[in-house]
């Protein structure tokens, strides 16, 4: 019934009562009416119809001043409604109609043009999930103040959930039912921890994504008969690598390593060994362990608080590619030419014994400033050899597409006590550079092999930018003054690299590659495969951390599967033709909240940092321009706020088109790239904001071209 509704409503653009669309499908029974009065709810539902509050019906797609979305609200009141490929819809603050921030409403344009503006018609489903906040006192009761202020709601609490909280508690709370329009009964379902206690304020916002902190006991009873060393059973049908020189690179303090690699050479051939953890033997399906990484789909990196996919058992012990230690792997061998081309290999399930862990900056010494540890002498070789192969990769891989954003990132350093005692910029040196390019080799490799042999599988896919936000980024670049010769009439990965790199010796680089990369879509997990636009790779998967990542231990199980059970029966097929759209939307939405809880922690640490440094004076480069004013980001990747409340001198209106702040009397300009000299006024972790003045105007170079 679905399908026939569907279809003869498909170049249908008047609404329709429900006896209108039965008479076209020519249905002649009660029963049969019946049952299209209740399709009809179920398409409404799904939001492929629309129902009209004269209960007529279109089919949503042909109304194309309606759209559906989610809201986000920001702190000034108005929101957006974030389409998917379409530029953002403007909702007014008067035209929310009860909606709050992360609603999925369903809203109409009522102004085009270069800004589409609109107004909620309805909330189709608000998805309020448990929320943290503080216990403060109000109108002499106990009561929660939520953390995320755009959630513009009223709690009701059940008083005996408050037994043991206490003031500055941070909790989180459980909303029980509605009371009424944006208000919610609710009680208090965990104790955090006090908000001045170390580590609270980072779990905090691990509880506001949803990211679980602690394991059930149904994986703790799991856990008992996971073994501490691999067992030998467990050895039959691999292949025995422990006599190869294989070996770990990653950073000083990780401890959950999934990768380890080998490098030999067959004549003029580089033979390279990529060796991945085998979680999927011990983290299989159906089973209290694989339902909880499915749930999380990814570990959480927040500051130094690491809160893991598997438990620490799995993730730092059996798992885990330690030195001297006998692990599982499943491994990628790769016979590379020197022009980077792989010629052949072989996808297997092994066990391996890594010969040293290895660290980022001793590399890093060996490749780039020729100094060798003397635990690393026998190592020095091999490394340099590799390096030779990762910079042969990279060329292939830039000469196909490859495009280096080449982003900065902050790292926080943090004292015994958890707190932020400074903001550095992570090194990105040939040793970090050769794990990518290994890796994507192993990804690549294993994405173009179970695609070929044309199976179910879950990739990594980065679609085609949007023509439109390309060209508003290359409006922008011109607006600063500097003229392109890349034409981006063709979007391809070639022609965004070459964009790229004639940005590349511009002082406003940094920020320009940022928006750039934001002006594009984000990668995502998918079971078909379009491809991955930034890497300009026909097939990319995620193979190589199934310690971290759910959809890499999908890749091993399906791996095992289809390679080594030989599983190609139509019930196997069948059964990962649906479970993987489910695997791939849910391991996306997971991946963005751990994003987000990434976001918010570093942003909370860098306020935190800045607390003690009120008052000082830093050079830094106008990074984003409003219409309340700009935002300035210092050398470290700080980035605080001045106000257009503190320019002094003029009256400052935002110039959109200009993409600057102009001063009305002096014509004063504040742009995009612009060096000023500002001072620290105010910091605040409560709230994540870093509020920074202009002390002095620095000379600029008014002729950019």
């Amino acid at each position: 019934m679905k399908e026939k509704i569907v279809e003869i409503l498909k170049d249908v653009y008047e609404a329709k009562e429900a006896i209108e669309i039965n008479d076209l499908l020519n249905l002649k029974t009660p029963e049969e009416y019946k049952e299209l009065q209740d399709t009809l709810d179920i398409l409404v539902n799904e939001y492929v119809l629309y129902q009209t509050k004269k209960d007529k019906y279109i089919l949503l797609k042909n109304c194309p001043s309606l759209k559906i979305g989610r809201l986000t609200v920001n702190k000034k009141g108005y929101g957006f409604v974030i389409l998917d490929k379409e530029d953002d819809l403007y909702i007014a603050k008067e035209h929310l109609n009860g909606a709050i921030h992360d609603d999925f409403v369903l809203a109409e344009i009522i102004r085009s043009g270069v800004k589409k503006e609109g107004h909620i018609l309805k909330i189709l489903k608000r998805d309020i999930n448990d929320m943290v906040g503080e216990i403060i006192i109000k109108d002499n009761e106990m009561t929660v103040d939520l953390d995320d202020d755009k959630k513009d709601i009223s709690l009701v609490l059940k008083k005996e959930s408050l037994k043991n909280c206490v003031v500055g508690h941070k909790v989180v709370v459980h909303l029980i039912k509605e009371l009424g329009k944006k208000k919610y009964l609710a009680e208090i379902k965990k104790i955090i921890g006090h908000k001045d206690d170390p580590g609270v304020d980072i779990l905090s916002i691990a509880y506001k994504y949803n990211i679980e902190t602690e394991f059930n006991q149904d994986v703790e009873k799991e856990l008992e008969k996971i073994p501490t060393e691999v067992e030998e059973k467990d050895l039959v049908g691999r292949i025995n690598l422990t006599d190869k020189e294989i070996f770990t690179i990653d950073g000083s303090h990780t401890k959950d390593i999934d990768d380890a690699i080998s490098l030999e050479m067959d004549h003029d051939l580089y033979v390279l060994g990529v060796h991945i953890a085998d979680v999927s033997n011990y983290v299989k399906e159906n089973t209290a362990l694989g339902d909880t990484a499915y749930e999380r789909g990814t570990s959480c990196y927040l500051a130094d608080t690491v809160i893991p996919m598997i438990p620490h058992k799995l993730s730092n012990g059996i798992c885990s590619l330690n030195e001297g230690e006998i692990r599982l792997t499943m491994s990628c061998v790769m016979k590379i030419n020197n022009r980077g081309k792989v010629i052949s290999y072989d996808i297997f399930p092994s066990y391996i014994k890594s010969r040293k862990k290895m660290t980022y900056e001793a590399v890093n010494d060996i490749l780039m400033r020729d100094i060798v540890a003397p635990d690393y002498q026998e190592f020095a070789p091999t490394l340099k050899k590799m390096n030779e192969l990762a910079h042969i990769l990279r060329k292939e891989k830039i000469s196909r597409g490859y495009i280096d954003f080449d982003i900065d990132e902050a790292e926080v350093v943090q004292d015994e006590e958890g707190r932020a005692i400074d903001i550095v910029k992570r090194e990105r040196e040939d040793g970090e550079m050769l794990i990518e390019d290994f890796m994507i080799a192993a990804n690549e490799t294993v994405a173009s092999h179970i695609y070929n042999m044309d199976l179910p599988f879950i990739y990594r896919v980065h679609g085609t930018p949007n023509s439109e936000k390309i060209d508003d980024f290359v409006n922008l670049v011109k607006l600063l003054g500097y003229e392109l010769q890349t034409k981006v009439t063709d979007l391809t990965p070639i022609s965004m690299q070459k964009l790229l790199s004639e940005l590349a010796d511009k002082e406003e680089f940094s920020i320009l590659s940022s928006m750039l990369l934001r002006s594009m879509k984000k990668a995502e997990y998918s079971k078909d495969n379009i491809g991955h636009f930034g890497l300009g790779s026909k097939a990319y998967t995620h193979f190589t951390s199934p310690i971290r990542r759910f959809p890499d231990l999908t890749v091993h199980r399906l791996l095992k599967k289809y390679l080594v059970e030989k599983d190609l029966s139509m019930s196997t097929i069948s059964y990962y033709e649906n479970a993987l759209v489910d695997i791939a939307e849910h391991s996306s939405l997971k991946e963005v909240g751990s994003v987000n809880a990434e976001r918010d922690v570093l942003d909370m640490k860098m306020a935190e940092y800045m607390e003690n440094h009120i008052g000082e004076e830093y050079i830094g480069m106008i990074s984003t321009v409003t219409n309340f004013g700009f935002f300035v980001e210092l050398p470290n990747l700080v980035e605080g706020l001045v106000h257009v409340s503190t320019l002094k001198g003029d009256y400052f209106t935002y110039v959109p088109e200009k993409l600057a702040l102009i001063g009305n009397n002096t014509k004063k300009q504040y742009r995009i790239g612009d060096q000023l000299k500002v001072k620290v006024i105010a910091a605040s972790k409560e709230t994540a904001m870093i509020d920074f003045e202009i002390v002095k105007e620095e000379e600029k170079d008014g002729n950019k071209k």
